[in-house]
Protein backbone atom coordinates (compact mmCIF):
# COMPACT_ATOMS: atom_id res chain seq x y z
CA UNK A 1 0.00 0.00 0.00
CA UNK A 2 1.40 3.55 -0.88
CA UNK A 3 1.09 5.88 1.73
CA UNK A 4 -1.06 8.97 1.09
CA UNK A 5 0.29 12.60 1.69
CA UNK A 6 -0.28 13.95 5.64
CA UNK A 7 -3.70 15.42 5.83
CA UNK A 8 -3.60 19.15 7.48
CA UNK A 9 -6.64 18.38 9.26
CA UNK A 10 -8.56 15.61 11.21
CA UNK A 11 -10.82 13.50 8.92
CA UNK A 12 -13.75 11.45 9.38
CA UNK A 13 -13.52 8.15 7.13
CA UNK A 14 -16.50 5.37 7.01
CA UNK A 15 -15.56 1.56 7.34
CA UNK A 16 -16.19 1.47 3.66
CA UNK A 17 -13.74 4.67 3.03
CA UNK A 18 -10.87 2.81 4.66
CA UNK A 19 -11.47 -0.85 3.06
CA UNK A 20 -11.78 1.17 -0.21
CA UNK A 21 -8.15 2.14 0.59
CA UNK A 22 -6.67 -0.73 2.51
CA UNK A 23 -6.55 1.51 5.64
CA UNK A 24 -8.84 -1.35 7.84
CA UNK A 25 -5.41 -2.50 8.38
CA UNK A 26 -4.06 0.14 10.85
CA UNK A 27 -7.61 -0.18 12.50
CA UNK A 28 -7.73 -3.95 12.67
CA UNK A 29 -6.62 -4.16 16.45
CA UNK A 30 -9.31 -1.97 17.44
CA UNK A 31 -12.13 -3.29 15.72
CA UNK A 32 -10.84 -6.80 16.97
CA UNK A 33 -10.94 -5.27 20.88
CA UNK A 34 -14.76 -4.34 19.98
CA UNK A 35 -15.70 -7.35 19.28
CA UNK A 36 -13.38 -8.87 21.65
CA UNK A 37 -15.70 -7.01 24.60
CA UNK A 38 -18.57 -9.39 24.62
CA UNK A 39 -16.13 -12.33 25.58
CA UNK A 40 -14.60 -10.32 28.38
CA UNK A 41 -15.34 -11.59 31.86
CA UNK A 42 -15.75 -8.31 33.53
CA UNK A 43 -19.11 -7.30 33.22
CA UNK A 44 -18.15 -3.71 33.08
CA UNK A 45 -16.41 -4.55 29.91
CA UNK A 46 -19.19 -6.09 28.20
CA UNK A 47 -21.35 -3.22 28.45
CA UNK A 48 -19.00 -0.41 28.45
CA UNK A 49 -20.37 1.01 24.92
CA UNK A 50 -23.85 0.80 23.72
CA UNK A 51 -24.03 -1.31 20.67
CA UNK A 52 -26.58 1.37 18.74
CA UNK A 53 -24.64 4.56 18.82
CA UNK A 54 -21.79 5.84 17.01
CA UNK A 55 -18.06 4.71 18.00
CA UNK A 56 -15.14 7.05 16.90
CA UNK A 57 -11.52 5.14 16.67
CA UNK A 58 -8.87 7.18 16.75
CA UNK A 59 -5.28 5.91 16.09
CA UNK A 60 -1.55 7.53 16.69
CA UNK A 61 1.61 5.43 16.49
CA UNK A 62 4.73 5.84 18.61
CA UNK A 63 8.19 6.92 17.32
CA UNK A 64 11.23 5.86 16.52
CA UNK A 65 14.05 8.93 17.04
CA UNK A 66 16.71 8.84 14.28
CA UNK A 67 18.42 12.28 14.96
CA UNK A 68 17.69 15.29 17.28
CA UNK A 69 16.42 14.22 20.29
CA UNK A 70 16.52 16.38 23.40
CA UNK A 71 17.43 18.97 21.11
CA UNK A 72 14.21 19.82 20.26
CA UNK A 73 13.65 22.05 22.99
CA UNK A 74 16.52 24.10 22.09
CA UNK A 75 14.88 24.64 18.42
CA UNK A 76 17.09 21.77 17.03
CA UNK A 77 15.85 19.82 13.32
CA UNK A 78 15.20 16.67 14.16
CA UNK A 79 14.60 13.56 12.05
CA UNK A 80 11.79 11.15 13.49
CA UNK A 81 10.17 7.82 11.84
CA UNK A 82 6.44 6.97 12.96
CA UNK A 83 6.54 3.05 13.96
CA UNK A 84 4.44 0.66 12.61
CA UNK A 85 2.84 0.09 16.91
CA UNK A 86 0.22 2.39 17.98
CA UNK A 87 -2.36 3.49 20.29
CA UNK A 88 -6.10 3.43 19.47
CA UNK A 89 -8.57 5.68 21.18
CA UNK A 90 -12.65 4.07 21.12
CA UNK A 91 -14.53 6.81 21.64
CA UNK A 92 -18.60 7.39 22.40
CA UNK A 93 -20.52 9.83 23.30
CA UNK A 94 -23.05 9.38 26.06
CA UNK A 95 -25.77 10.94 27.64
CA UNK A 96 -24.84 11.05 31.13
CA UNK A 97 -22.20 13.75 32.23
CA UNK A 98 -19.74 11.62 33.21
CA UNK A 99 -16.05 11.04 31.31
CA UNK A 100 -15.62 7.02 31.87
CA UNK A 101 -12.03 5.61 30.92
CA UNK A 102 -10.88 2.18 30.24
CA UNK A 103 -7.27 0.81 29.26
CA UNK A 104 -5.62 -2.47 29.51
CA UNK A 105 -2.53 -2.14 31.27
CA UNK A 106 -0.65 -5.38 31.12
CA UNK A 107 -2.64 -7.91 32.28
CA UNK A 108 -5.53 -5.92 33.53
CA UNK A 109 -7.72 -3.11 32.85
CA UNK A 110 -8.00 0.14 34.82
CA UNK A 111 -11.15 2.09 35.23
CA UNK A 112 -11.43 5.92 35.66
CA UNK A 113 -14.41 8.09 36.07
CA UNK A 114 -14.64 12.10 36.70
CA UNK A 115 -17.51 14.27 36.53
CA UNK A 116 -17.62 15.59 33.32
CA UNK A 117 -18.92 19.80 33.34
CA UNK A 118 -16.22 20.76 36.35
CA UNK A 119 -13.36 19.66 33.81
CA UNK A 120 -14.41 21.07 30.81
CA UNK A 121 -16.89 24.13 31.17
CA UNK A 122 -14.97 26.03 33.87
CA UNK A 123 -15.74 24.31 37.04
CA UNK A 124 -13.10 23.83 40.06
CA UNK A 125 -10.71 21.92 37.30
CA UNK A 126 -12.05 23.68 34.36
CA UNK A 127 -8.51 24.66 34.04
CA UNK A 128 -5.05 22.63 33.43
CA UNK A 129 -3.47 23.95 36.34
CA UNK A 130 -6.18 23.00 38.49
CA UNK A 131 -6.31 19.43 36.47
CA UNK A 132 -2.85 18.90 37.17
CA UNK A 133 -3.13 20.01 41.20
CA UNK A 134 -6.24 17.11 41.61
CA UNK A 135 -4.17 14.75 39.68
CA UNK A 136 -1.39 15.01 41.87
CA UNK A 137 -2.71 14.17 44.93
CA UNK A 138 -4.08 11.01 42.94
CA UNK A 139 -1.09 9.41 41.95
CA UNK A 140 -2.86 5.80 40.93
CA UNK A 141 -5.35 7.73 38.52
CA UNK A 142 -1.66 9.68 36.97
CA UNK A 143 -2.72 7.23 33.88
CA UNK A 144 -5.66 9.03 32.90
CA UNK A 145 -4.47 12.88 33.36
CA UNK A 146 -3.24 12.25 29.76
CA UNK A 147 -6.34 11.67 28.49
CA UNK A 148 -8.53 13.44 30.88
CA UNK A 149 -6.05 16.56 30.14
CA UNK A 150 -6.57 16.56 26.08
CA UNK A 151 -10.69 16.32 26.64
CA UNK A 152 -10.68 19.34 28.50
CA UNK A 153 -8.33 21.45 26.37
CA UNK A 154 -10.10 19.98 23.08
CA UNK A 155 -13.82 20.32 24.65
CA UNK A 156 -12.96 23.99 25.68
CA UNK A 157 -11.52 24.71 22.20
CA UNK A 158 -14.69 23.51 20.14
CA UNK A 159 -16.68 25.18 22.55
CA UNK A 160 -15.18 28.22 22.31
CA UNK A 161 -15.44 28.13 18.00
CA UNK A 162 -19.29 27.45 18.37
CA UNK A 163 -18.84 23.61 18.06
CA UNK A 164 -21.31 21.32 20.00
CA UNK A 165 -19.26 19.05 22.44
CA UNK A 166 -20.71 15.85 24.05
CA UNK A 167 -22.37 15.45 27.29
CA UNK A 168 -20.81 13.00 28.51
CA UNK A 169 -17.85 10.43 27.22
CA UNK A 170 -16.79 6.79 27.19
CA UNK A 171 -13.60 5.98 25.89
CA UNK A 172 -11.41 2.96 25.60
CA UNK A 173 -7.73 3.28 25.42
CA UNK A 174 -5.56 0.44 23.86
CA UNK A 175 -1.84 0.44 23.11
CA UNK A 176 0.78 -1.37 21.41
CA UNK A 177 3.10 0.61 22.36
CA UNK A 178 5.48 0.25 25.14
CA UNK A 179 5.34 2.58 27.75
CA UNK A 180 8.59 3.95 29.13
CA UNK A 181 10.68 2.75 26.53
CA UNK A 182 11.66 6.48 24.82
CA UNK A 183 9.27 5.58 21.65
CA UNK A 184 6.87 8.57 22.52
CA UNK A 185 3.95 6.35 24.26
CA UNK A 186 2.55 9.18 25.94
CA UNK A 187 2.14 11.63 22.90
CA UNK A 188 0.26 8.14 20.91
CA UNK A 189 -1.59 8.17 23.66
CA UNK A 190 -2.68 12.09 23.30
CA UNK A 191 -3.09 12.08 19.48
CA UNK A 192 -4.83 9.29 19.50
CA UNK A 193 -7.61 10.67 22.00
CA UNK A 194 -7.22 14.19 20.43
CA UNK A 195 -8.15 12.61 17.10
CA UNK A 196 -11.05 11.04 18.26
CA UNK A 197 -12.06 13.94 20.28
CA UNK A 198 -12.17 16.42 17.47
CA UNK A 199 -14.11 14.21 15.25
CA UNK A 200 -16.95 14.07 17.38
CA UNK A 201 -17.21 17.37 18.20
CA UNK A 202 -16.83 18.16 14.44
CA UNK A 203 -14.30 21.30 14.00
CA UNK A 204 -11.65 22.24 11.70
CA UNK A 205 -8.29 21.46 13.94
CA UNK A 206 -5.15 21.64 11.66
CA UNK A 207 -2.66 18.19 12.71
CA UNK A 208 -0.22 20.78 13.58
CA UNK A 209 -1.92 22.70 15.82
CA UNK A 210 -3.41 19.58 17.36
CA UNK A 211 0.23 18.20 18.14
CA UNK A 212 0.86 21.51 19.47
CA UNK A 213 -1.79 21.32 22.03
CA UNK A 214 -1.56 17.88 22.90
CA UNK A 215 2.64 18.99 24.17
CA UNK A 216 1.02 21.59 26.49
CA UNK A 217 -1.58 19.37 27.95
CA UNK A 218 2.12 17.09 29.07
CA UNK A 219 3.42 20.14 29.75
CA UNK A 220 0.71 21.99 31.71
CA UNK A 221 -1.29 18.73 33.37
CA UNK A 222 0.78 15.77 33.30
CA UNK A 223 3.38 17.88 34.32
CA UNK A 224 6.66 16.31 31.31
CA UNK A 225 8.70 18.84 30.30
CA UNK A 226 8.49 17.37 26.90
CA UNK A 227 9.52 18.82 23.35
CA UNK A 228 7.22 19.21 20.40
CA UNK A 229 8.77 16.22 18.26
CA UNK A 230 6.83 13.06 19.87
CA UNK A 231 3.24 15.01 19.58
CA UNK A 232 4.26 16.04 15.42
CA UNK A 233 5.81 13.06 14.71
CA UNK A 234 2.37 10.88 16.13
CA UNK A 235 0.37 13.02 14.53
CA UNK A 236 1.93 14.44 11.04
CA UNK A 237 4.60 11.35 10.44
CA UNK A 238 4.08 9.90 7.19
CA UNK A 239 4.68 5.58 7.11
CA UNK A 240 8.04 4.95 5.46
CA UNK A 241 9.58 8.81 5.72
CA UNK A 242 11.40 10.54 8.61
CA UNK A 243 9.91 13.68 9.37
CA UNK A 244 11.58 16.70 9.10
CA UNK A 245 11.17 18.69 11.90
CA UNK A 246 12.36 22.52 12.69
CA UNK A 247 11.25 22.83 16.35
CA UNK A 248 11.39 26.38 16.40
CA UNK A 249 8.41 26.05 17.80
CA UNK A 250 7.68 23.32 15.20
CA UNK A 251 7.93 23.81 11.42
CA UNK A 252 7.17 20.64 9.12
CA UNK A 253 10.16 21.24 6.33
CA UNK A 254 9.24 17.82 4.76
CA UNK A 255 9.05 14.16 4.88
CA UNK A 256 11.98 12.67 3.65
CA UNK A 257 11.63 9.04 2.02
CA UNK A 258 14.29 6.51 3.41
CA UNK A 259 16.16 5.52 0.10
CA UNK A 260 15.62 1.88 -1.46
CA UNK A 261 18.46 -0.45 0.26
CA UNK A 262 18.41 1.14 3.85
CA UNK A 263 16.17 1.09 6.74
CA UNK A 264 16.18 2.16 10.48
CA UNK A 265 15.96 -0.30 13.21
CA UNK A 266 14.64 0.05 17.05
CA UNK A 267 16.40 -2.02 19.59
CA UNK A 268 14.55 -1.35 23.11
CA UNK A 269 16.95 -1.91 25.94
CA UNK A 270 14.42 -3.03 28.45
CA UNK A 271 15.48 -0.14 30.84
CA UNK A 272 12.81 2.28 31.52
CA UNK A 273 12.73 5.98 30.59
CA UNK A 274 10.17 8.79 31.07
CA UNK A 275 10.89 12.23 30.22
CA UNK A 276 9.50 13.38 34.01
CA UNK A 277 12.06 12.17 35.45
CA UNK A 278 14.87 14.12 37.35
CA UNK A 279 17.87 13.48 34.76
CA UNK A 280 15.59 14.39 31.65
CA UNK A 281 14.68 17.53 33.27
CA UNK A 282 18.04 18.39 34.70
CA UNK A 283 19.36 18.75 31.39
CA UNK A 284 16.65 20.47 29.96
CA UNK A 285 17.00 23.11 32.56
CA UNK A 286 20.87 23.07 32.52
CA UNK A 287 20.28 24.27 28.45
CA UNK A 288 18.27 26.94 29.32
CA UNK A 289 20.74 28.13 31.86
CA UNK A 290 23.40 28.05 29.71
CA UNK A 291 21.20 30.18 27.00
CA UNK A 292 20.87 32.71 29.41
CA UNK A 293 24.17 33.13 30.92
CA UNK A 294 25.72 33.15 26.33
CA UNK A 295 22.77 35.91 26.26
CA UNK A 296 24.14 38.03 29.11
CA UNK A 297 27.76 37.41 27.67
CA UNK A 298 26.03 38.60 24.18
CA UNK A 299 24.80 41.81 25.87
CA UNK A 300 21.17 40.91 25.22
CA UNK A 301 18.36 42.61 27.51
CA UNK A 302 16.93 40.38 30.18
CA UNK A 303 13.60 41.44 32.20
CA UNK A 304 12.58 39.29 35.17
CA UNK A 305 8.96 38.31 35.11
CA UNK A 306 7.58 36.71 37.98
CA UNK A 307 9.93 33.47 38.00
CA UNK A 308 11.26 33.54 34.24
CA UNK A 309 13.36 36.00 32.60
CA UNK A 310 12.55 37.70 29.23
CA UNK A 311 15.36 37.96 26.59
CA UNK A 312 15.09 40.77 24.02
CA UNK A 313 16.48 38.16 21.38
CA UNK A 314 16.81 39.18 17.98
CA UNK A 315 19.75 37.08 17.59
CA UNK A 316 18.99 33.66 18.30
CA UNK A 317 15.40 34.04 18.57
CA UNK A 318 15.75 32.29 22.27
CA UNK A 319 17.08 29.06 20.60
CA UNK A 320 20.45 27.52 21.67
CA UNK A 321 20.09 25.28 18.20
CA UNK A 322 20.53 28.74 16.59
CA UNK A 323 24.12 29.66 17.61
CA UNK A 324 27.16 28.66 15.26
CA UNK A 325 29.98 26.44 16.45
CA UNK A 326 31.92 29.75 16.27
CA UNK A 327 29.13 31.84 18.93
CA UNK A 328 29.58 28.73 20.98
CA UNK A 329 33.51 28.82 21.26
CA UNK A 330 33.41 32.54 21.65
CA UNK A 331 29.86 33.20 24.25
CA UNK A 332 30.68 29.74 25.72
CA UNK A 333 33.94 29.29 26.42
CA UNK A 334 34.02 28.79 30.52
CA UNK A 335 30.73 28.13 31.11
CA UNK A 336 30.71 26.08 34.52
CA UNK A 337 30.51 22.46 34.05
CA UNK A 338 28.72 21.73 37.38
CA UNK A 339 25.98 24.78 38.53
CA UNK A 340 23.90 24.41 41.60
CA UNK A 341 20.83 26.27 41.13
CA UNK A 342 21.13 28.51 43.79
CA UNK A 343 24.55 29.85 42.50
CA UNK A 344 22.32 30.80 39.19
CA UNK A 345 19.71 32.16 40.54
CA UNK A 346 21.73 34.89 42.77
CA UNK A 347 24.21 35.35 39.21
CA UNK A 348 20.85 35.17 36.98
CA UNK A 349 17.33 35.08 38.34
CA UNK A 350 16.00 32.77 36.04
CA UNK A 351 15.81 31.17 33.04
CA UNK A 352 13.21 31.58 29.80
CA UNK A 353 11.76 27.81 30.16
CA UNK A 354 8.23 27.62 30.47
CA UNK A 355 7.82 24.30 31.74
CA UNK A 356 11.09 23.61 33.89
CA UNK A 357 12.10 25.46 37.30
CA UNK A 358 15.89 25.43 38.81
CA UNK A 359 15.71 24.34 42.01
CA UNK A 360 18.12 25.82 44.68
CA UNK A 361 19.74 22.50 45.78
CA UNK A 362 20.34 20.41 42.67
CA UNK A 363 23.69 20.46 40.51
CA UNK A 364 23.14 20.78 37.01
CA UNK A 365 25.67 19.45 33.63
CA UNK A 366 25.31 23.03 32.34
CA UNK A 367 28.30 23.00 30.00
CA UNK A 368 27.29 19.67 28.55
CA UNK A 369 23.95 20.71 28.07
CA UNK A 370 24.29 23.76 26.72
CA UNK A 371 26.97 22.61 24.07
CA UNK A 372 24.66 19.16 22.43
CA UNK A 373 22.06 21.39 20.80
CA UNK A 374 24.50 23.06 19.29
CA UNK A 375 26.19 20.18 17.82
CA UNK A 376 23.63 18.23 17.44
CA UNK A 377 21.66 20.72 15.19
CA UNK A 378 24.40 20.87 13.14
CA UNK A 379 24.99 17.10 12.90
CA UNK A 380 21.13 16.35 11.92
CA UNK A 381 21.34 19.23 9.17
CA UNK A 382 24.64 17.18 7.87
CA UNK A 383 22.63 13.76 8.00
CA UNK A 384 19.78 14.88 6.57
CA UNK A 385 21.72 16.19 3.59
CA UNK A 386 23.35 12.79 3.11
CA UNK A 387 20.69 11.19 3.45
CA UNK A 388 18.59 12.98 0.14
CA UNK A 389 21.47 11.77 -1.65
CA UNK A 390 22.88 8.50 0.02
CA UNK A 391 23.13 6.28 -3.30
CA UNK A 392 24.94 9.16 -5.19
CA UNK A 393 27.47 9.22 -2.60
CA UNK A 394 29.72 6.82 -1.58
CA UNK A 395 31.04 6.68 2.20
CA UNK A 396 27.50 8.84 3.26
CA UNK A 397 26.37 5.98 4.89
CA UNK A 398 29.39 5.21 7.21
CA UNK A 399 29.18 9.23 7.70
CA UNK A 400 25.57 9.18 9.39
CA UNK A 401 26.68 6.05 11.29
CA UNK A 402 29.56 8.27 13.05
CA UNK A 403 27.27 11.29 13.45
CA UNK A 404 25.14 9.30 15.21
CA UNK A 405 28.05 7.59 17.48
CA UNK A 406 28.50 11.18 18.36
CA UNK A 407 24.82 12.00 19.47
CA UNK A 408 25.33 9.04 21.29
CA UNK A 409 28.67 10.04 22.86
CA UNK A 410 26.74 13.70 24.06
CA UNK A 411 23.67 12.40 25.15
CA UNK A 412 26.10 10.53 27.55
CA UNK A 413 28.30 13.43 28.29
CA UNK A 414 24.75 15.67 29.93
CA UNK A 415 24.39 12.88 32.27
CA UNK A 416 21.67 10.88 29.78
CA UNK A 417 23.57 7.50 29.05
CA UNK A 418 22.85 4.05 30.72
CA UNK A 419 24.95 0.80 30.93
CA UNK A 420 22.66 -0.76 28.89
CA UNK A 421 21.88 1.50 26.00
CA UNK A 422 25.93 1.99 26.35
CA UNK A 423 25.93 -1.89 25.28
CA UNK A 424 23.58 -2.14 22.50
CA UNK A 425 26.00 0.76 20.68
CA UNK A 426 28.79 -1.22 21.52
CA UNK A 427 27.48 -4.36 19.89
CA UNK A 428 26.22 -2.34 16.59
CA UNK A 429 29.32 -0.66 16.44
CA UNK A 430 31.32 -4.20 16.61
CA UNK A 431 28.88 -5.34 13.87
CA UNK A 432 29.96 -2.61 11.62
CA UNK A 433 29.13 -1.64 8.04
CA UNK A 434 30.75 -4.56 6.96
CA UNK A 435 27.41 -6.58 8.10
CA UNK A 436 25.73 -3.53 6.84
CA UNK A 437 24.96 -1.99 10.12
CA UNK A 438 26.40 1.80 10.07
CA UNK A 439 25.44 3.66 13.72
CA UNK A 440 23.59 3.75 16.26
CA UNK A 441 22.55 5.92 19.45
CA UNK A 442 20.22 6.50 22.04
CA UNK A 443 17.14 8.00 21.41
CA UNK A 444 14.74 10.58 23.11
CA UNK A 445 14.41 11.46 26.80
CA UNK A 446 17.97 9.46 27.18
CA UNK A 447 18.82 7.57 30.31
CA UNK A 448 17.40 4.22 29.03
CA UNK A 449 14.95 3.47 26.24
CA UNK A 450 15.39 2.35 22.98
CA UNK A 451 18.79 2.84 20.83
CA UNK A 452 17.66 3.73 16.78
CA UNK A 453 20.17 1.56 14.38
CA UNK A 454 20.84 2.75 10.73
CA UNK A 455 21.34 -0.14 8.65
CA UNK A 456 21.04 -1.75 5.46
CA UNK A 457 17.76 -3.58 4.26
CA UNK A 458 19.26 -7.00 4.33
CA UNK A 459 21.23 -6.74 7.53
CA UNK A 460 17.53 -7.16 9.76
CA UNK A 461 19.14 -10.42 10.82
CA UNK A 462 22.48 -8.79 12.19
CA UNK A 463 19.91 -6.50 14.37
CA UNK A 464 18.10 -9.20 15.71
CA UNK A 465 21.25 -10.78 16.80
CA UNK A 466 22.77 -7.96 18.51
CA UNK A 467 19.15 -7.62 20.42
CA UNK A 468 19.31 -11.30 21.13
CA UNK A 469 23.03 -11.29 22.46
CA UNK A 470 22.41 -7.69 24.51
CA UNK A 471 19.33 -9.76 25.93
CA UNK A 472 21.64 -12.71 26.97
CA UNK A 473 23.93 -10.42 28.39
CA UNK A 474 22.05 -7.95 30.53
CA UNK A 475 19.47 -10.76 31.22
CA UNK A 476 16.69 -8.09 29.92
CA UNK A 477 14.36 -8.53 27.27
CA UNK A 478 15.34 -6.51 24.07
CA UNK A 479 12.34 -6.75 21.33
CA UNK A 480 13.22 -4.99 18.22
CA UNK A 481 11.12 -2.45 15.86
CA UNK A 482 11.35 -2.52 12.22
CA UNK A 483 8.24 -1.12 11.02
CA UNK A 484 6.67 1.81 10.02
CA UNK A 485 3.52 3.08 9.98
CA UNK A 486 1.31 6.13 9.26
CA UNK A 487 0.50 9.16 11.47
CA UNK A 488 -2.47 9.98 12.48
CA UNK A 489 -3.76 12.41 10.26
CA UNK A 490 -2.54 10.04 7.18
CA UNK A 491 -5.39 7.55 7.62
CA UNK A 492 -8.09 9.64 9.56
CA UNK A 493 -10.64 8.67 12.17
CA UNK A 494 -12.63 5.87 11.63
CA UNK A 495 -16.36 6.09 12.11
CA UNK A 496 -18.77 3.56 12.93
CA UNK A 497 -22.50 4.39 13.01
CA UNK A 498 -22.85 1.59 15.37
CA UNK A 499 -21.18 -1.90 16.70
CA UNK A 500 -23.13 -3.73 14.29
CA UNK A 501 -21.22 -2.63 11.36
CA UNK A 502 -17.96 -4.82 12.91
CA UNK A 503 -19.87 -8.06 12.53
CA UNK A 504 -21.34 -7.40 9.15
CA UNK A 505 -19.76 -9.09 6.26
CA UNK A 506 -17.06 -6.38 4.65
Amino acid sequence: MTPRGARSRVETRSLVEVRATGDEVWFRRALDRLRELSRESDQRLRTFFSPTAPVYIGRAPGRLDVMGGIADYSGSLVLELPLECATTAILQPQPAPMCELATRRGERWDYFRMELPPVTLGGTLGSPAALAEWFAQRQGARWASYVVGVLQCFMQRSAREGCATPTGLRLLIDSAVPAGRGVASSAAIEVAVAMAICSVCGGVVPSTELATLCQAVENNVVGAPCGIMDQMTSACGRRDSLLRLLCQPGTIEGHVTIPDGYRFYGIDSGISHAVSGADYGTVRTAAFMGYRMIAARAGLRAQRDDTRVRIDDRRWMGYLANLSEDELSELGQGLPAQMTGAEFIAQYGGITDSVTVVRPERRYPVRAATEHPVREHARVRRFADLLSSLSERPGAAAEMGRLMYDSHRSYGACGLGSGGTDRLVEFVAAVGPECGLFGAKITGGGSGGTVAVFGATEAEPFVRDVATRYAAKMSRRASVFTASGPGAAEIGVLRLESLDEIFAPA
